[in-house]
């Protein structure tokens, strides 16, 4: 027999919109709000370290360890798609770099339908969110649970990229998130006090000392209760044991760009036909559910160095890992604090509309397979990713069973458009990395390698190397009645269904350009907002 409790609001996910959506809703102690996370609390003191970023990968429980589907256009490689699986979500296991994307990328969500999602109606939203060390001015804040700071430790590899950056024509941006923003610089990150500063630490870490907030983890939702088009509850297995939780308000779906779409799908809520070849009952045929997926596919461009450099594994590095635990421990500064990806910029390729269209993340180390193996030596490499892909891909079911990961398409470089951009991000990549500025540490490029020229050679190199840069987005996307494949209106109810809304990556109409962890609060702060307006009018 299923135990049944009732809640006022039920918020499925505690990542980065929804750990700071529970602490919003919270905030009103009439309201008893329930946070149900799935994975284990964040205990693991590699979250906090920052630079335990680099062994992350490598803790399976804290990562929902999905691959995609075989691509097409990418040899037929499935690609790993780390995801967090803890309080805080993938922004406990992130590289904690805070970019908010282009100011015409939400103006464009508007043009798409998204109506009042905007850079004027957003901005405030970053702005509430924010603690910005540098202070508050016409796009910065204080005084909110994210703390934005500069990083307290930058190597000299990324020192060095910086200036290379420059020589190559780039200009020295202090801030990504202005209205400058094509140029080269350090990334600001999410950090308090040199530790990570996750939606988890932001937003749960004061407000789970309220007595109406009722923080559940490993409790894994198998399908969303619907009677009469309308969203009662959850069911969750927790510990062996099916529970109904029941919302006298309503649901709030923040399980992100995959699991969100997917909870939908095992509830009976999206593509009837596909749900039907799954024998799942159709509640609600919402044709959009899983469709429009996009993300940012990354390739680097890396470099091995004959001399001592950067974040290496060899006998020589063992001394500055020594120093770094020792600053670390005393300081919460030095090595430890760094996010590896200290630095990068905004260019534009051949294709770009106006803005930047290409993003770099600057690694000074040696990277394979997601850091989960190591590569021995000392040397740096070049990310490069296109941010605005027109590619779209689908997340589909590949069972009724909730345990069974869902099917993930994303459809890489299907659009030419794609492909072109990703070789101009390459070549600018490695003309940055030809500059005097690194020819001190006598660099032989690694990948893909002196010899491969011609653009065939160089998208052959992107089809064999390429990953993901993690940010999935779009699923459950926003827009207008009028819209078929819209799964969301603009205030994030669940179109033919009432007590339900999605708050989390899956809403966005498009990819912004650059990282998703802040756009993703964004949302839930705004999202907020709105379920406070309609249930505590006045």
């Amino acid at each position: 027999m299923a135990q049944i409790r009732h809640f006022d609001f039920i918020v499925v996910g505690a990542g980065s919109a929804g750990a700071a959506l529970a602490a919003r809703l919270s905030e009103n102690p009439a309201w008893q709000v329930c946070l149900l996370e799935a994975g284990k609390p964040d205990t693991n003191p590699l979250i906090h370290i920052p630079f335990g970023l680099a062994l992350l990968s490598r803790f399976r429980s804290i990562n929902w360890n999905y691959t995609t589907a075989p691509q097409k256009e990418l040899h037929n490689r499935s690609l790993y798609w780390p995801r967090g699986k803890t309080l805080g979500g993938s922004s406990s296991v992130n590289a904690m770099c805070y970019i908010r994307g282009a100011m015409q990328d939400y103006d464009n969500w508007q043009a798409q339908g998204a109506d009042g999602w905007d850079w004027q109606s957003v901005l405030p939203y970053f702005k509430k969110a924010e603690d910005q060390a540098m202070g508050e001015d016409d796009f910065h804040a204080v005084g909110g649970p994210l703390s934005v700071s500069n990083l307290r430790h930058v190597s000299r590899l990324s020192q060095d990229f910086v200036a290379a950056g420059q020589a190559a024509g780039f200009e020295h941006l202090a801030d990504f998130n202005r209205d400058q923003r094509q140029g080269v610089g350090f990334y600001q990150v999410t950090q308090r006090e040199g530790q990570r500063c996750s939606a988890a630490k932001a937003y749960l870490s004061q407000a789970k000392s309220r007595r109406n907030l009722h923080i559940v983890t490993s409790g894994q939702v198998n399908r969303l209760l619907i009677e009469n088009g309308r969203a009662l509850g959850v069911e969750f297995v927790q510990q062996g044991q099916v529970q109904h939780w029941l919302a006298d308000k309503e649901v709030l779906l923040s399980a992100g760009a995959i699991n969100s779409p997917q909870i939908l799908m095992l509830s009976g809520i999206g593509p009837a036909a596909h749900l039907a070849s799954k024998g799942i009952n159709v509640l609600h045929d919402l044709p959009g559910v899983g469709e429009n997926l996009q993300d940012h596919l990354d390739a680097i461009v890396q470099c091995k160095s004959r001399k001592v450099a950067g974040y290496g594994v060899a006998p020589g590095a063992v001394p500055g890992y020594t120093q770094g635990v020792w600053q670390y421990l005393m300081r919460r500064s030095g090595m430890g604090s760094s996010n590896i990806a200290e630095a990068g910029g905004f260019v534009s390729s051949s294709l770009s509309k106006g803005i930047p269209d290409l993003q770099f993340h600057f690694i000074p180390a040696i990277l394979q397979d997601h850091g989960r193996s190591l590569v021995w030596g000392y040397g740096y490499g070049l990310h490069v990713c296109y941010l605005y892909p027109k590619s779209r891909g689908t997340i589909r079911l590949q069972s009724a069973d909730p345990a069974q990961s869902p099917l993930m398409d994303p459809n890489y470089l299907s659009h030419e458009d794609d492909r072109q951009a990703m070789l101009d991000g390459v070549r600018l990549a490695r003309e940055i990395l030809s500059q005097p500025a690194f020819s001190q540490y006598q660099p032989k490029e690694w990948l893909p390698g002196a010899d491969k020229q011609t653009d065939q050679d160089l998208l052959e190199f992107i089809r064999a190397k390429a990953e993901t840069i993690y940010h999935p987005v779009g699923t459950c996307k926003m827009g207008l009645a009028d819209d078929a494949m819209a799964v969301v209106c603009p205030a994030l109810k669940v179109r033919g269904l009432s007590g339900l809304r999605v708050v989390d990556a899956s809403v966005m109409p498009s990819l912004i350009g650059g990282n998703t962890n802040a756009p993703a609060i964004m949302i839930a702060e705004k999202a907020a907002d709105l379920v406070k307006a309609e249930h505590q009018p006045g």
